[in-house]
């Protein structure tokens, strides 16, 4: 008896399909320097260097975690994608970067088109807040590895910057200030912990939650806020002395990674106003405070340090930041960040 690749699990002719529907939103994304189209074996980009006269080329590669149950859940598959883009255009722009294209990766148990489709019109949406181009991907069926309902997308970026711009954090000193910029939420971190306490059951998503105005399964899936468009002006107009993503680990993890160990930054935990997912997860989960600032971003998604003559500046061009802290010298006891 003869037997198919589809007979196997894997439906070729679906796959195609999968590549007709992403089409437009793929092309949607596209900046002058793209050389190929959707099929080409390679993504072929063009960079300018008139504009960057010593190209330094920054890469970054995340995904979305587990954030991507509670899409499973909700059966709503159009907004992970833009997290898939902003893990990783967030993190090569804090060093200074312009994000130029993106690929993404998508591995599914059974190939559904139209699910396939919802994803990338999400990645190719992340891409258009973040101005950068998707030039290719990859689409992989894989029966018996993953249960037929299930997937996981990852995504690589790839940026530049002039080699006299990039930021390393060595110009960050005692005094200067950190300004936040609001998250939209949970982002794409921390759902191991929020899962499982928001979601005791798989009913629990769509149930009403009146201190969100919204279910719950809702407020966890809002994607996560691309920073790109609020920095990139900045850039050559404020002297920025660092900047950082804040992912895992939330301020407590991630602060330190952008300046010297002899500094520490000390926040006013109360300078701004957290999402109320943070204090439904801490109230709920009866979780210690400091632990919520371990693995939460708390409402901060992004930060910037300047020195303090530069701060006007940031906030007249970011109107939605505040001042969150203070750079200053670290004792010989204190941690990288101190929350006050």
């Amino acid at each position: 008896m003869a037997i198919s690749y589809k007979d196997a699990g894997v439906d070729i002719d679906a796959g195609n399909l999968a590549v007709q529907k992403m089409k437009g939103f793929v092309q949607s994304t596209y900046r002058p320097e793209v050389l190929t189209d959707l099929g080409s074996f390679a993504g072929l980009f063009q960079l300018d260097i008139k504009k960057y006269p010593e190209p330094v080329l920054l890469s970054g590669t995340d995904g979305v975690g587990t954030k991507l149950r509670v899409a499973q859940l909700l059966h709503k598959h159009d907004t992970v994608g833009i997290d898939a883009v902003a893990m990783c255009v967030n993190d090569i722009l804090v060093q200074g970067a312009e994000p130029l294209f993106f690929l993404d990766y998508i591995a599914v148990g059974k190939l559904d088109p139209d699910r396939v489709a919802a994803i990338v019109k999400g990645v190719a949406e992340g891409c258009r807040q973040s101005g950068c181009a998707l030039i290719g991907g990859e689409t992989a069926e894989m029966p018996g590895f993953y249960p037929d309902e299930d997937y996981d997308i990852a995504g690589f970026a790839v940026g530049v910057a002039d080699k006299s711009k990039i930021l390393t954090g060595d110009k960050v000193a005692a005094g200067d200030v950190l300004i936040g910029l609001p998250s939209t939420g949970l982002h794409s971190n921390g759902f191991s912990l929020a899962r499982r306490v928001l979601l005791p059951d798989e009913a629990a998503a769509a149930k009403y939650e009146e201190s969100l105005g919204q279910t719950i399964g809702e407020a966890m899936l809002t994607p996560t806020r691309i920073y790109v468009k609020d920095i990139l002006p900045l850039f050559g107009s404020v002297d920025i002395h660092g900047m950082c993503h804040i992912t895992g680990g939330g301020l407590l993890e991630n602060l330190p990674r952008v300046y010297a160990a002899e500094l520490c930054a000390r926040i006013d935990g109360s300078a701004w106003q957290r999402p109320a997912i943070f204090d439904l997860l801490q109230k709920r989960g009866d979780i210690p405070t400091m632990e919520m600032f371990r693995v939460f971003n708390m409402g901060v998604g992004y930060v910037i340090i300047v020195p303090a003559a530069e701060a006007a500046k940031v906030l007249a061009a970011c109107p939605d930041g505040v001042v969150i802290g203070q750079m200053a010298r670290r004792g010989a006891d204190e941690p990288g960040v101190i929350i006050e």
